[in-house]
């Protein structure tokens, strides 16, 4: 039996982190592809309106949700205050981890549900919020609850929130700008259309396919920000044992109704449902990379 490379942490979140970067830049190409592609069916004037119309949306749209994020993902959930003689470990694992990681305190809440996850969320440190479930609370015990939570405070450490709301933002501006497009060919003079055929046709298909592709980019970078948060978590507590007995633990939970992870929050949750457009990667996947290191 072939023994497996080992991983140095330090590594990983260096590799994921510039794979990260390289998928923003993919999302960035196919926005200046299809406005090249306008452009050339529209004068300047028209088409810097398009560009700017889509922009002006998009960032209200995320600005509001970026903005009120941790309101809205506490309430979403029904969370409340976390206790400090409630939750006398919940306190302490945080406290600990932010003497290790050096962020300020976040403030902390649980939500009831028997599922073991937890989600982190603010605009920065000094705003961040960390929620726990009462399953992760009572199932857990304290080292894979501080690997749950030092994934958490990894999110926060690297600004996750921020950075996916850029990246939203990006992956908003293609699919107003695609659908603009789309629209506006209804009222272009048909004889126009004729001269550009071909092109009209490649216009058509990059905007349909466009906003697709980049909602499937948005989903790697996504899964690439929770390795990178796997693995500052090992940064963290130096001890991957416990994010592991975590993941397992959630592995080996039964597909009850009731552990559903809450839609409003799922690309928040440590843990989400494997599908086909999943925020997270396969926990199978997360629990052999982590033995490795």
């Amino acid at each position: 039996m072939v023994a497996q490379t080992r991983i140095d942490f330090r590594d990983q979140i260096a590799s994921n982190k510039m794979k990260s970067f390289l998928l923003i830049v993919v999302i960035f190409l196919f926005f200046l592809a299809l406005g090249y592609i306008i452009s050339l069916f529209y004068d300047a004037s028209v088409f810097f309106v398009i560009m700017i119309i889509s922009i002006v949306i998009s960032l209200i749209y995320i600005w509001v949700s970026y903005y009120f994020s941790d309101k809205i993902a506490v309430a979403s959930v029904g969370a409340k205050p976390a206790s400090r003689q409630e939750h006398s470990q919940f306190y302490r694992s945080i406290e600990s981890l932010t003497i290790a990681s050096g962020l300020p305190m976040p403030k902390l809440y649980v939500m009831q549900s028997e599922q073991v996850n937890a989600f982190a969320t603010g605009r920065n440190p000094k705003t961040a919020v960390v929620c726990v479930t009462t399953g992760a609370l009572n199932k857990l015990d304290k080292y894979e609850l501080e690997g749950v939570l030092a994934h958490e405070m990894s999110h926060v450490a690297n600004y996750d929130v921020r950075f996916m709301t850029l990246v939203a933002v990006m992956v908003g501006m293609v699919a107003i700008v695609s659908e603009i497009f789309l629209r506006s060919l209804w009222f272009k003079n048909s004889d126009d259309n004729k001269g550009n055929a071909i092109l009209l046709i490649v216009g058509i298909i990059l905007a349909i396919a466009a906003p697709i592709l980049t909602q499937i980019v948005q989903l790697a970078i996504s899964r690439k920000r929770e390795y990178v948060a796997d693995a500052n978590a090992v940064k963290f507590t130096r001890y991957p044992k416990g994010l592991i007995g975590a993941l397992e633990k959630i592995k080996n939970e039964n597909d009850k109704p009731d552990k559903k992870v809450p839609k409003a929050v799922a690309s928040l949750m440590f843990a989400s449902p494997q599908e086909l457009f999943s925020t997270h990667p396969s926990i199978n996947k997360r629990i052999e990379i982590l033995k490795r290191m």
